[in-house]
């Protein structure tokens, strides 16, 4: 798993586990790819009690990962 300085900063600021991120990736609910190539996946975290929102480069390296609290309530619609 290949993350940057800030990924990991901001894991621990967020109180997320590493191992959420990786699940968000294989299990995802909802993937988007941006315009800068760069893919975000979404997945409902159940020992979080919250979705959360895994950014990755195309190459794989972990960017950033937060609770999406507005996620689940926008998949409703």
């Amino acid at each position: 798993m290949r993350t940057t300085e800030y990924f990991e900063r901001k894991l621990v600021d967020r109180g997320i586990r590493r191992e959420w991120c990786e699940w968000v990736v294989e299990n995802h609910v909802a993937i988007e790819v941006q315009e800068d190539h760069r893919i975000r996946y979404w997945a409902y975290v159940a020992e979080a009690a919250h979705y959360i929102r895994v950014v990755m480069e195309s190459d794989g390296t972990f960017l950033n990962a937060f609770f999406d609290r507005g996620f689940g309530r926008r998949r409703e619609r």
